[in-house]
């Protein structure tokens, strides 16, 4: 019985550091909810169920994040094919 309640313990304060530490690195518009100091708190606070409620309302999907257009690639002149058909 001690064991179970040593694991439980262990996994608890894991789950409370893998969630602080995601969200204090996380950006401001990927939380959702509550500002980011407001998850902050309630990840320490609440025992287990601020991390559970952080990891299921709190964080942003990836599928809803604004997309980026991929940059353009500057080439150098001599690797540019337009430029090399104007010599």
């Amino acid at each position: 019985m001690i064991k179970l309640t040593g694991l439980l313990l262990i996994l608890s304060v894991a789950l409370t550091l893998y969630t602080f530490i995601d969200c204090a690195r996380r950006d401001e518009t990927e939380i959702q909810k509550l500002p980011k100091w407001g998850w902050l708190i309630i990840i320490l606070l609440t025992g287990i169920f601020g991390p559970i409620a952080y990891l299921v309302i709190g964080r942003n999907p990836l599928k809803n994040l604004p997309k980026r257009k991929p940059q353009k690639r500057i080439l150098p002149p001599d690797d540019d094919p337009d430029f090399l058909r104007n010599i």
